[in-house]
């Protein structure tokens, strides 16, 4: 959830709020020499010799050394003004392949201890290895307190990870910035979401793969833009790991598992579908959501409660009028087979007799204020103290109080708004020179800068920690919103508040691949779309390809429109349930995969291109994804359902098939040749499973007629498989003369097979397939049919395939057109894309700017959702009059004029006669700058009031994104000639006369060096408001305000520049 604060009368549209995060100056890198290396006796006192080393010889032979040190060996470091630089020096770690990169041995010493490593004595001890010296070794710069590594990897190098970051799944010529933030309504360009992985995933040209970890919680820039080079800066000293190249991207995150753990164990009911709304508004509500579900025949294993539960607002509370008794709503949940999950923030409110906080108070254990008092800021509550995480006592205090929260029914738990989120505060968080007093073990007593990244992730663990207290017997299951790389040992996470749109249900695929490649193999995206209403057909597909993800929630945000998979139609909400049991049925195989990553470290989820290190093809493709060898092909186009796609396999065999529940709107299924997956009976949920219920196996056998499969299970939860307490069987299946056999061929563990039966279903080609009946532990036999069957078979499969495609019930198109003048456009933006500049518009609501994305520079200036922000212009003086919300239509669209290359024309009718006209365009001689041309003008207005309309005003109102809100400015010089500088803290600021910036003002961001300059024709502007928000500006041109008649309309005229500041 996110909060929008606005101006005035604004109203709070949305439940989180938006955060900042500072820059990135570059940093330098350390190298040492052979003749060191050849004299160290003692590898593991690699630091203090080469520190002796530096000692005992001259100026001239280090001098000498360094000019002679060559990428591969280690060497040292050289001073150009007050720049240091060089290659970093390294030492073995933690196993074969992993190397620790340091700047120098002092810097060593000083580095913070690691928080992201399960043991953070491994990345301080050096260990034997068999390769000497790292494949690549990293340059640094080192300036002003800020630390800039360089890896320079080979030509042809995607770079991948970076965690939950939004756009393309590649992230070669992208940059992200690690800083924590409650980003509502993100878009592809945003650089900081809710949580930070400095992580940098390589694939090399030859299909090796390569990982790269800026060990340090501080705010980090990943800047993946000049090819093949990565570039880490963050403040000094921080150490950089990398690990491989290995041959497999699977080995390097195997190795990453090893440094910061595996994902926690799930319980097998959190694999189920599980529905969620901000919020259900009491027991009776959640009651009648549970009875639907279940009266409807749709599988569902959890309802969560959000904020709305508590006494107003308050942490460990609930409402005594709409949840008065939470253990009978729970009893009853449980009953019916579903689990119950409520959510608890951070913020616990700052008032006298409330016991939390007095507790918490008494105790001493809220984060301060550079003068040492505790810290208040705003969230839901109102004033809110927050838990210093960082200490011991605090954690054990809101563990304890977990652990009596989970009598009242608890079975998970929700932590959100845990960036941590703050209101009214222009950076969306609290501020830096706050003081967290730290253990000691995590660097003791630091200010929020040294924290903010790991706050979210130690309040996962605290509540994880006190889940195991309330109930050692079962398997904790928290959901984090913020985290840190090594937070999946703790909690699950999800996408963040997303949108309802196409965009964003196809980003949802490459977020949660991104995740799974950064280590946190246990995330989804709100299906549906968080923010905005879902259409019919959006949900569906969305349902379709989430349904496959490893963590399957629906959830939408107040004041939208019921998103539960029966509110859209009977055709979508068949889609639904068809995806649903499909996900049941596949229960078995995703559990298995859970167990993988929770005991080896692969992931769940992955990438299309792990089939096949080296097809360059397969490295961009974002429709598909793979779970273990199972691959799920999605449509996410909304005219073309997914038998209408071309779909792009890797090389070998797939296998397609399905359970005779294709569908348009539902994703391809492929089974990797030579691979065996297990599925079960769909149910209703996770607990109407049985032992005994009869197993099927899935078999695509590979070109030598082969096959080979696993199955994990155990009691579903606690930890008695930790001890023996489960089954593990590997599955073969051979072909021999014209018979597959398909046999066990090892178990692990202490269990004893169940007395079931077993299904194989022997895939033929193109659907087909041939099965046979047997009992689970023995040999099962299928005699192969001829070729002329086979090939009977396959053409039969295939025909009931189109049959099946042709005559489903299709989910209507209702998306919503612009108007039945001009070009009608769908509810996909427009988009307007030449030079510099891509930009997004809707014209069906305001005709606004949603996107606003610097192409040189990547920097997304402005993003907004649909109906509300982002570029926006009114018809009067008050804030959202006429001109922000009406249906405006294209007059011309794409115009081939004189000089212009792109351009937009709309116009949306305002009332009293009056349209506002709107024309923006991108030259061809100039592409750096794009243009908006506004107007309103008197179309019909009457007689009687002599061709006079109303008294208007144009006002041109964009909301900027800010993405370092404590460094960004605006900058202009007056008519009058003086100069200002207006900084957030200034609040609104208005400008008249001879104070009005004299044709044009710059939002500037330190952090980037980089301004957006607005230049406007002063004779038409009349007033210019700048007015600071939480991680927003809005940078107004107010027109004169007065009648408008044909021959005297009103006008703006202004244009957009992103220039460099040194």
């Amino acid at each position: 959830m996110t909060l929008i604060n606005h101006k005035w009368e604004r109203p709070t549209s949305s439940k989180h709020c938006n955060h900042s995060f500072t820059t990135s100056i570059p940093t330098p890198t350390c190298v040492i020499p052979n003749q060191f290396i050849k004299s160290i006796k003692n590898p593991h006192s690699i630091s203090r010799n080469f520190t002796l080393f530096l000692r005992d010889n001259n100026k001239s032979s280090i001098k000498r050394i360094l000019t002679e040190s060559k990428m591969g060996e280690i060497g040292g470091t050289s001073m150009i003004g007050d720049v240091k630089l060089g290659k970093m020096f390294f030492e073995p770690i933690l196993e074969e392949g992993v190397f620790r990169f340091d700047c120098s041995a002092d810097e060593r010493n000083a580095a913070f201890p690691s928080l992201s490593f399960v043991n953070p004595k491994i990345r301080d001890t050096t260990v034997m290895s068999d390769h000497k010296v790292p494949s690549y070794i990293p340059t640094f710069q080192y300036l002003a307190e800020q630390q800039i590594v360089y890896f320079e990897l080979p030509a042809g190098t995607s770079f991948y990870g970076t965690g939950e970051v939004g756009g393309e799944l590649e992230r070669t010529g992208k940059r992200i910035f690690t800083w924590n933030t409650d980003a509502w309504g993100y878009g592809p360009g945003t650089t900081s979401l809710y949580q930070s992985h400095p992580w940098v995933l390589a694939i090399l040209p030859n299909g090796e793969a390569f990982g790269i970890l800026a060990d340090t919680t501080k705010r980090c820039e990943i800047d993946l833009r000049k090819e093949s080079t990565a570039k880490l800066t963050a403040q000094s000293p921080f150490p950089v790991v990398t690990f491989g190249p290995f041959a497999s991207a699977t080995d390097v995150l195997t190795s990453l598992s090893h440094a910061i753990g595996t994902v926690f164990m799930p319980p097998k009911w959190s694999l189920g579908y599980q529905q969620c709304r901000w919020s259900y508004d009491s027991d009776m509500r959640v009651r009648e959501i549970a009875k639907t579900l279940r009266d409807k025949g749709i599988p569902c294993d959890v309802i969560w409660m959000d904020i709305d539960y508590m006494d107003g607002f308050r942490c460990f509370t609930f409402d005594h009028e709409f949840f008065p008794n939470p253990k009978s709503l729970a009893d009853d949940l449980h009953r019916s087979g579903f689990k119950a999950i409520w959510m608890l923030d951070p913020g616990i409110k700052h008032e006298t007799g409330y016991s939390i906080y007095e507790s918490g108070s008494e105790k001493d254990i809220w984060v301060q204020t550079a003068d040492g008092k505790p810290y208040v800021g705003e969230v839901w509550p109102g004033p809110c103290v927050f838990p210093d995480f960082t200490q011991e006592k605090a954690r054990s205090w809101w563990s304890n109080l977990v652990k009596d929260f989970m009598s009242n029914g608890v079975d998970g738990i929700w932590n959100d708004m845990n960036e941590p989120a703050i209101f009214k505060s222009i950076t969306k968080t609290m501020p830096e020179s706050n003081i967290h007093r730290g253990d000691a073990e995590f660097g003791g007593h630091q200010n929020h800068l040294h924290y903010h990244n790991v706050y979210g992730m130690l309040m996962a663990r605290s509540t994880y920690e006190g889940m195991k207290l309330g109930n050692p017997n079962k398997r904790p299951f928290v959901l984090t919103r913020a985290g840190f790389i090594g937070s999946q040992r703790y909690a699950a996470t999800w996408s963040g508040d997303n949108l309802s749109t196409w965009e964003h249900l196809h980003m949802s695929i490459s977020m949660v691949l991104q995740l799974g490649l950064s280590g946190q193999p246990v995330s989804g995206p709100d299906i549906g779309g968080f923010a905005g209403n879902a259409t019919p057909k959006l949900f569906g597909r969305w349902m379709g390809v989430g349904a496959m993800f490893p963590f399957c929630r629906g959830h939408s945000e107040k004041g939208t429109i019921d998103h539960e998979p029966w509110s859209f139609g009977e055709e979508c909400e068949e889609v639904c349930r068809l995806a649903l049991k499909r996900r049941y049925r596949l229960i078995p195989h995703i559990y298995t995969l859970f167990y993988l990553a929770h005991t080896k470290g692969s992931p769940v989820a992955a990438p299309t291109f792990f089939a096949d290190m080296k097809d360059r093809q397969l490295r961009t493709n974002e429709n598909s994804f793979l779970l273990g060898p199972l691959l799920v092909y999605a449509s996410t186009v909304s005219d073309l359902g997914v038998h209408q796609l071309q779909h792009t396999l890797p090389n070998g065999t797939w296998m397609s098939f399905d359970f005779q529940d294709s569908h348009p709107d539902l994703p391809a299924l492929y089974l990797r040749g030579g691979s065996i997956i297990p599925f079960g009976p769909a149910h209703q949920h996770v607990g109407e499973a049985n032992v005994n219920d009869d197993l099927s196996l899935l078999v695509a056998l590979d070109e030598n007629g082969k096959a080979e499969g696993v199955l994990f299970e155990d009691d579903g939860d606690g930890y008695e498989y930790t001890n023996g307490g489960y089954l593990l069987t590997i599955y073969v299946a051979e072909l021999k003369s014209s018979v597959v056999t398909v046999s066990v061929s090892k178990t692990e563990g202490s269990w004893s097979r169940p007395n079931r039966r077993l299904h194989v279903h022997l895939l033929l080609g193109e659907g087909a397939m041939i099965d046979a009946w047997g009992t689970d532990g023995e040999d099962v036999q299928i005699v192969m049919p001829s070729e002329t069957q086979v090939s009977k078979l396959i053409s039969d499969s295939q025909n009931n395939y189109k049959m099946r495609m042709e005559t489903a019930k299709r989910i209507p198109d209702v998306e919503k057109a612009s108007g039945n003048k001009g070009i009608e456009l769908s509810g996909t933006p427009v988009e307007i894309k030449h030079g510099e500049w891509a930009l997004k518009v809707v014209p069906w609501i305001g005709g606004r700017i949603i996107s606003m994305e610097h192409l040189p520079t990547g920097t997304q200036w402005l993003h907004s959702r649909v109906e509300i922000n982002g570029y926006e212009e009114y018809s009067g003086t008050e804030y959202r009059s006429a001109g922000c919300t009406e249906q405006y239509t294209v007059i011309d669209r794409d115009l081939e004029l004189a000089g212009e290359r792109e351009s937009l024309k709309m116009e949306g009718d305002v009332g009293g006669g009056l349209v506002i006209e709107r024309n923006i365009s991108i030259s061809e001689d100039n592409p750096k700058i794009f243009r908006i041309d506004s107007s309103i003008v008197a179309h019909n207005v009457g007689a009687g009031s002599g061709g006079y309309s109303r008294l208007v005003c144009l006002r041109v109102h964009p909301t900027f994104s800010l993405l370092h809100p404590s460094q960004s400015y605006v900058s202009f010089t007056a008519i009058d000639g003086s100069k200002h500088d207006v900084w957030p803290e200034s609040g609104e600021q208005c400008y008249e006369g001879d104070l009005r910036p004299n044709g044009e003002w710059m939002l500037v961001d330190k952090c980037l060096g980089l301004g957006l300059v607005n230049r406007f024709n002063i004779d038409q502007v009349y007033k210019c408001l700048i007015h600071w928000d939480c991680g927003t500006v809005n940078l107004e041109l107010w027109s004169e305000d007065r009648p408008v008649s044909k021959q005297s309309p009103l006008r703006v005229s202004h244009n957009y520049e992103v220039t460099r500041i040194l």
